[in-house]
């Protein structure tokens, strides 16, 4: 909840070993979170009263959660946040609830809650004590967080009180957020209250870390989401850093479990532009969405916004992707991810301008592996747009975004991943990176590809580079090719689908604002590859980007890549099947190679 000095500050020495102990303790596979279930969407009570509830307010907020509609839409999780605590009983160590702010409890409350068809959310920290009782004055919050009483507080809340999801603060486990300074370990800690948790015997409950960064790769499969910035606040300075912030961690929305860019300020004091701007990006980057303003007096045009059902869709998309960087223009970014189908022809794309000046964008269709006719779906207009081929000019107001869906005739095979799009296999913003030793994602690398690179790899057998989804629709002989930069020798294990290929050695691309290239030929299996850059003892290269091309396809050679068969040429626009025969006009849905390229031709375009 409240803002750490900074994400990459070197912490104590003890807060540092604690960590590095915490990456052999086994990870508990969180059960209360299933893989078909989106972002939460509710309201919470933070960003506008902070710990000054009661009951009369929280009643109002669901009575109103469901007269606006929003509960029609998908809101369901009514969250009380810090502020209901009442001490602890001395002797049996039970939690109390404040005497005035909630005089009859929280079990009605959450009954009245769940009679209107919506779920209760409560708030508490993995240490001793709140953030509210630190930062805002509330001693009654004073040794009411979980610390020595996972259990206890586990069945109260979740088998008594009959709560359905939870927010675990950590200003009591941070030495310079609690009076005891007291040191706690995020690993062990999230862990032992998720255990706790399930000993209760619910399987629906979702537990939010809220760590102020991103944790490390073990939380999820802790925790249902995660906070991976610190708190936001009513103010577009406050939105533009946590979606800078958010847009290179992709790798890590997964197995539906997901990044937390924190609780909505829409509805209160920004621009309709900047609420548009943050309410689209939390969408299609899949964060959770919690209203943080009064509901009983939201102003119209920012209900109408929450209530957008082709935005909310994006975020509560049955594929649970988190948009990924395609292309960088002018300071500004286009997102993009598939929705409804894994590798179909639809997908979901934003055009960001974080600038403070109007902009305009040429969108490239090929960069998001789209080709032929492309329909254009406007998200915030809810009305077809246009239908285009190639390229797409979209002009932004300063603080601007318009969000589109495009269905194509043809999905291309990927050929182009770029590095900030992969997996860092202990990637962590609690400590220091160097000292870890764990990567990073480095966007002020103007001299690569997409602008951004990832750095500081190896020195440890978790510290790889890895795409866990790079796809070959009919498998066969290709050639990788990894641009990288380094101003001395060095060297990487490539590994594909787990098994050791060959040392990429003498890696040294001549300095370090210079990229060069290597390449290998290897053999993908139909589907999705994973393929892994590591060292477990020396440090990588910085890569900037990994592309492939297909040479052969189950012993068949691809027209784009025979040198022996001139009649292929980059140049024909004919397509071709996997067998290399010329197809004048595709009759039948597949995949046909076009100009170098592999694309899957959709049932509903073929001529």
């Amino acid at each position: 909840m409240k803002r750490p000095v900074s994400s990459v500050a070197i912490l104590s020495q003890l807060s540092f070993f604690l960590l590095l102990f915490s990456f052999s303790l086994p990870v508990l596979a969180q059960e209360p979170a299933t893989d078909d279930e989106g972002p939460t969407m509710g309201w919470s009570s933070w960003n506008t009263y902070g710990v000054n509830i009661n009951e009369t307010l929280i009643r109002q907020q669901t009575y109103a959660m469901v007269t606006k509609g929003l509960r029609g839409c998908g809101y369901t999780y009514i969250n009380i946040d810090d502020g209901y605590f009442g001490g602890r009983d001395a002797e049996t160590g039970q939690l109390l609830i404040h005497p005035k702010r909630f005089p009859n409890g929280l079990k009605g409350l959450v009954d009245y809650i769940h009679s209107k068809d919506l779920k209760a959310g409560i708030y508490s920290d993995a240490g001793r004590n709140t953030c509210g009782s630190m930062f805002n004055g509330d001693a009654i919050g004073k040794g009411v967080g979980l610390y020595e009483h996972d259990q206890q507080d586990a069945d109260f809340f979740f088998k008594e009180l009959g709560f359905d999801f939870i927010k675990v603060d950590f200003c009591g486990g941070s030495y310079y957020h609690n009076e005891d300074h007291l040191v706690l370990d995020e690993r062990e800690r999230y862990t032992a209250i998720a255990e706790a948790i399930h000993r209760t015997g619910r399987t629906d409950v979702r537990m939010n870390a809220c760590r102020w960064a991103y944790p490390g790769t073990w939380i999820d499969g802790v925790a249902f989401s995660w906070r991976t910035t610190g708190d936001i606040y009513d103010g577009w300075e406050s939105v533009r850093g946590i979606i800078k912030e958010n847009l290179y961690l992709s790798a890590y929305c997964r197995n539906g479990h997901y990044n937390d860019m924190d609780m909505l300020e829409v509805g209160r004091s920004m621009t309709t532009v900047e609420d548009k701007t943050h309410f689209g990006m939390w969408c299609i980057m899949s964060s959770p969405l919690l209203i943080g303003c009064d509901m009983t007096t939201i102003k119209s045009a920012a209900l109408t916004l929450l209530k957008n059902k082709e935005l909310i869709a994006l975020n509560q998309d049955p594929l649970h992707l988190q948009a990924y960087v395609c292309q960088r223009e002018q300071g500004c970014y286009v997102l993009v991810k598939d929705v409804e189908e894994l590798l179909g022809t639809k997908r979901a794309f934003a055009v960001y301008n974080p600038t403070d000046e109007q902009q305009t964008v040429t969108v490239r269709f090929d960069a998001m592996d789209l080709g032929g006719a492309i329909s254009l779906h406007d998200c915030f207009l809810r009305r077809d747009a246009a239908t285009v081929e190639g390229t797409f000019d979209v002009t932004l107001p300063a603080h601007g975004t318009a969000i589109y869906t495009a269905t194509a005739e043809q999905r291309r095979e990927r050929t182009l991943y770029e590095a900030e799009t992969a997996l860092i296999g202990n990637y962590q913003e609690l400590v220091n990176n160097q000292s870890l030793p764990s990567g990073i994602y480095d966007d002020g690398a103007s001299n690569c590809s997409g602008g951004c690179k990832v750095g500081w790899l190896g020195r440890s057998d978790d510290n790889y580079i890895e795409w866990p989804n790079v796809y070959s629709s009919g498998g066969g002989r290709y050639r990788l090719t990894f641009a990288y930069i380094s101003g001395e020798a060095r060297s990487a294990q490539l590994s594909v689908n787990g098994e050791r290929i060959q040392t990429l050695s003498s890696l040294n691309s001549g300095g370090w604002d210079r990229v060069s290239t290597r390449s290998v030929t290897v053999q993908l299996q139909p589907g999705m590859n994973a393929i892994r850059l590591s060292n477990p003892t020396g440090w990588m290269p910085d890569i900037d980007y990994l592309r492939i091309q297909c040479l052969e396809t189950d012993g068949v050679v691809d027209p784009s890549a025979s040198q022996e068969a001139s009649r292929f040429s980059s140049e024909d626009a004919s397509a071709y099947d996997l067998s290399g025969r010329r197809v004048a006009t595709p009759t039948t849905p597949g995949v046909y190679v076009v100009r170098g390229q592999k694309i899957a031709i959709s049932s509903s375009k073929v001529r």
